[in-house]
């Protein structure tokens, strides 16, 4: 079984539904980089074409990712298949980024006895999550039956994501939810906000520390916010429970986008997928028992 076959259940999986995969931006605005790879999958209503690609100098090293085209581009989709080898050009635009000029320059052939990687069970409202052993920012051993009697928001990352629209959006908007609730210092009291980050190799509690005091709000910080880390098997069952797919290649990973808010007993009330969510609906689900 070849590698991109491996790969192909954790992208039809990913939910990245991000508002920069939605909005349209003019042509030919953005930093502009020559990309070349093999299409691994093709979803032409979603108008994404996922993507191994080869290191693309200043911008992010070889991996293998969904990219969105534009809607003027969108007819593309219908003469790309799996196997075909391309070329495009990646514009990145503030958090934004798109394919233009996709090119097929060799068609692939698909493999006729390739099957369907089997369907996750996606989680439900009610479901308990795993207590797996993690250790905070500070070193301390940390589980969420530590947390029980609050409401608690949990999100992965890895702090050297190169995707703006990615981990970086998630701790920008975990940053922004934290400043709601300590508008109402009671309510702040009575929730939790968790970062985890699946690097488990470099994202140390040191390296975690650093990454996420700038976006602390409170003296001391990591009062309300803590960020955490774990053994690879105990971070894989708790963001297995919840829909998390990621696999590390050529220095980075590839990965989708999960946060979920948990209730005071420790179980799912809300999922939330991608990044089209705002830290007003974070905040809302986490009161929603008050």
């Amino acid at each position: 079984m070849t590698k991109l076959r491996r790969l192909l259940p954790l992208f039809l999986l990913a939910a990245l539904g991000s508002p920069a995969c939605r909005r349209e931006a003019p042509a030919r605005a953005g930093h502009r980089y020559p990309l070349e790879g093999k299409v691994v999958e093709v979803d032409v209503v979603g108008r994404q074409v996922t993507i191994a690609h080869g290191d693309i100098p200043g911008f992010m090293p070889a991996m293998t990712m969904p990219f969105v085209v534009l809607e003027s581009d969108a007819a593309l989709l219908h003469h790309v298949g799996p196997g075909d080898a391309i070329t495009a050009t990646l514009v990145a635009l503030d958090s934004r980024y798109w394919l233009e000029d996709l090119v097929v320059v060799k068609k692939g052939t698909p493999d006729p006895n390739a099957t369907p990687g089997p369907r996750a069970r996606e989680p439900e409202p009610g479901d308990a999550m795993p207590d797996v052993a993690l250790v905070d920012q500070d070193g301390r051993p940390l589980r969420l039956a530590d947390l029980r009697g609050k409401a608690v928001a949990v999100t992965f990352v890895f702090t050297r994501c190169p995707m703006p629209d990615f981990c970086p959006l998630l701790m920008t908007k975990f940053a922004a939810a934290q400043a709601l609730l300590l508008e109402q210092p009671a309510l702040a009291a009575r929730t939790r906000l968790l970062t985890i980050s699946f690097d488990t190799e470099h994202d140390t509690p040191e390296v975690l520390r650093a990454f996420g005091k700038p976006l602390q709000k409170t003296n001391p910080p990591f009062k309300y916010w803590s960020l955490a880390t774990g053994r690879e098997e105990a971070v894989r069952a708790l963001g297995g429970a919840l829909g998390l797919d990621y696999v590390e290649e050529s220095r980075s990973f590839t990965h989708n986008l999960r946060t979920a808010v948990l209730d005071p007993e420790g179980k799912l009330r809300r999922l939330f997928r991608g990044n089209d969510w705002t830290p007003e609906d974070l905040v809302a689900e986490l009161t929603a028992g008050d």
